[in-house]
């Protein structure tokens, strides 16, 4: 380990340093003219940020000379970015902020640097703070539902995940702050992330390979939770900030609320959070869904200190759930099984720390230690029958270059430490340790209308189970990227990524009767890497009228790991193995946003993945149907009213053991008012779903068969930042 870090701290040291420049400005609401404080001010993509004083003003000083992009956001606030070229003298960069239809999305998790999604070479949906409490849902999968390229895989309410262009389980990596969240949510139908949205700053989706920053679980995709703190602020400020929302439905018998303080003095940050979500059985067209209740608590706090040129930060955090495995109106699932209920506890503890605007050849460099203690019960008649125990240690180091000429990039390395046990009646596999090390590099080119990326990462993983043969993985991922600038506003990005990754705990050593995947699992201890090779094009454009993107991708996989039924019924279940086989994943996103008066906008959005076994020719279990949504924007002052119809094409590409489900269409309505102030911001929101109570079932539920989605229903959601 020691060796590994000098040859990164030598490298560091072959990168110099050129004079420093600085930007400053005020920012200024624009409905008012008042100055605003607390505003974060961004200078992309060194991801440097400020926040304005009282006065509206800030400076960020220390940058090397150059061309940047500077952002300045608050909460459902945007301003037009600008161009700023930085030289020896101080430039300037004033902002006014508006409620603005199309604000400027940022991401930190395509490249581990702030960017505009406009910018990041793989597709990025990213969904802030204002648009997450009215999507308020207690489970991740519900919330990102619909958005371009991901779906919702479920085994009823409580425990939805996020199906990210057909690619689920252990092929999606869900993270908290760009850290593994240390849940189990990947290794069963029936399992839950413990998050609760009201609580989080964004939500960012990279769809396609994230591998080079987070790991071989991120072949498919990455869906990262973004709180207040670490990522975001690495700066102090003064005084009192926090939010409260809350949140009511009938269709479920929906409740709850979340609220959070941040107090700053000096360099320091204090920080606390906490809320919950509760729901009833919810209402469909045939009735009410037995055991569909559930219920969501999180809490969390931390202390930090910022300084000009070093940063550090603890946290805690505890979240914890309960939820029905819904089942058929006698108390029991379609096979046999009787009403069970989830109840899960995970405590986190964060430790941040590191250098900034450092007078080196490196900028920023960042350790991240985190320790999780995950476990949960399946209960029946209030009785454990199973318990799961994962413990999870995570080291994290990143060092950002600074910008030399046209070069900028980051490299570090990564480590996890996993103790996995189940006992009880789905004790499937033994206890597992997991052993994985990793060394990473990202690297940029930016010649002004052309900007290149390229990166590798080389992994290393080792579980050693009880009583079994341990097994070993290595292998390389490595992605090269271009990015061409076309028009004003448009780029178009086409990206080549070679992923690997070591096949999964449950993939290795399950073996037993597994309900919450609807089999009786058969692992086998002698798979093989899986590797995938895949190309992403896309063309984005925004504008202050017009947001549009539209992307195909295609991954050829070697050795794909899949569920291959054998024909038997074991325990009431279909017997199914772990087999290797040539697969491909084949699809296209498109999503649209034009104003087709200033009053008036159009949204549109569509999406489509195919994915087939190569060799036989045989769709893969639960992929997403082609899908689409038309909808309407009317904007007057403050006043958002937005009608949307919901399609989805009938799915008849179907596994050996799966059904065909039907087509719909689904009507929604909604609506909010924001009042903006120099140092409030309310969000009053309502919604309508499926307004026409349509019977209609997801493909990628396990349960469809009895557990159609929810019926009409109505949400009020009210939500206030202050700062």
């Amino acid at each position: 380990m020691i060796t590994r870090l000098y040859v990164f701290l030598a490298l560091a040291a072959a990168v110099w340093s050129q004079q420093a420049g600085s930007i400053e400005g005020t920012v200024r609401l624009a409905a008012t003219g008042q100055p605003m404080h607390n505003v974060v001010v961004t200078v992309l993509p060194l991801g440097r940020n400020a926040e304005t004083a009282d006065d509206g003003s800030y400076k960020i000083a220390n940058l090397a000379q150059g061309t940047y992009t500077v952002l300045a956001r608050v909460s459902g606030l945007s301003a037009e970015p600008q161009q700023v070229t930085v030289s020896s003298s101080a430039a300037t960069a004033d902002f006014t902020l508006a409620f603005d239809p199309l604000r400027q999305q940022v991401t930190v998790t395509a490249s581990g640097r702030q960017e505009t999604t406009l910018a990041s070479f793989l597709p990025v949906t990213t969904i802030e703070t204002a648009e997450l409490a009215p999507k308020a849902a207690p489970s991740l999968g519900e919330v990102l539902n619909r958005q371009p390229g991901i779906a919702m895989r479920s085994f009823g309410p409580g425990n939805t995940r996020p199906v990210v262009r057909g690619y689920d389980g252990d092929r999606v990596l869900i993270l908290q702050d760009g850290i593994r969240t240390g849940s189990v949510s990947s290794q069963s139908g029936d399992h839950g992330e413990p998050m609760d949205v009201t609580s989080l700053e964004r939500i960012e989706v990279v769809r396609g390979p994230a591998t080079l920053l987070y790991g071989s679980n991120a072949i498919g995709g990455v869906v990262n939770a973004i709180s207040r703190h670490d990522l975001i602020h690495q700066h102090p400020h003064e005084g009192l900030k926090g939010y409260v929302t809350g949140l009511a439905g009938n269709a479920n018998a929906n409740g709850g609320g979340s609220g959070g303080l941040e107090y700053g003095f000096g360099n320091w940050l204090v920080w606390g959070s906490g809320g919950g979500q509760r729901t009833g059985e919810y209402n469909t067209p045939i009735g009410k869904i037995h055991n569909s209740q559930t219920r969501l608590e999180q809490g969390s706090g931390g202390l930090g200190r910022y300084s000009d040129k070093s940063f550090f930060s603890f946290s805690y955090g505890l979240n914890q759930a309960r939820y029905g495995v819904p089942s058929s109106e006698d108390g029991a699932d379609e096979h046999g099984h009787e009403d069970a209920v989830l109840a899960l506890r995970r405590h986190s503890f964060r430790l941040n720390g590191g250098a900034k605007n450092m007078e080196s050849g490196l900028d920023r460099v960042q350790l991240t230690l985190n320790y999780s203690d995950y476990n949960h019960r399946e209960l029946i008649d209030g009785e454990t029958e199973s318990h799961f125990f994962n413990k999870q240690f995570i080291y994290r180091t990143v060092f950002d270059q600074k910008r030399k000429g046209p070069l900028s990039g980051s490299f570090g390395f990564w480590g996890l430490r996993r103790d996995f046990k189940s006992v009880g009646e789905e004790a499937l596999s033994p206890p597992v340790d997991q052993d994985a090390f990793a060394a990473f590099a990202v690297q940029s080119l930016d010649f002004e209308s052309t900007r290149l990326q390229f990166g590798g990462r080389l992994e290393h993983t080792r579980y050693s189970p009880e009583g079994l043969r341990n097994r070993s993985f290595t292998g390389f991922s490595g992605s090269a990227g271009v990015s061409q600038r076309v028009a004003t506003n448009s780029v178009f990005v086409a990206n080549y990524s070679h992923s690997y990754r070591a096949p999964a705990l449950e993939e290795l050593y399950n073996k037993g009767p597994h309900p919450g995947n609807l089999t009786f699992e058969i692992g086998n201890p002698n798979l093989v890497r899986e590797r995938s090779d895949g190309v992403d094009l896309s063309l984005r454009h925004q504008s202050r009228r017009l947001r549009a993107e539209a992307g195909y991708f295609y991954y050829r996989n070697s050795d794909f790991v899949y569920l291959a039924p054998t024909g038997e019924i074991e325990d009431a279940l279909p017997e199914a193995e772990y087999l290797q086989a040539n697969a491909r994943y084949t699809g296209a996103e498109a999503r649209l946003d034009a104003a087709l008066h200033p009053s008036l906008w159009l949204n549109l959005g569509f999406d489509a993945v195919s994915a087939r076994l190569t060799s036989a020719d045989t769709p893969l279990p639960r992929i997403p149907p082609v899908r689409g949504h038309v909808g309407l924007d009317y904007r007057y002052k403050n006043f958002s009213l937005r009608p949307e119809l919901a399609l989805s094409r009938r799915q008849g590409q179907v596994f050996l053991i799966e059904e065909p489900t039907a087509g719909f269409g689904v009507f929604n309505l909604s609506g909010s008012y924001t009042v903006v102030g120099q140092h409030a911001l309310h969000v009053f929101s309502a919604s309508l779903f499926n307004a026409s109570n349509r019977l209609y079932r997801n493909h990628l539920s396990f349960i469809k068969e009895f557990a159609p989605e929810i019926g009409r229903g109505f949400r009020l959601t009210y939500t206030v930042r202050f700062f």
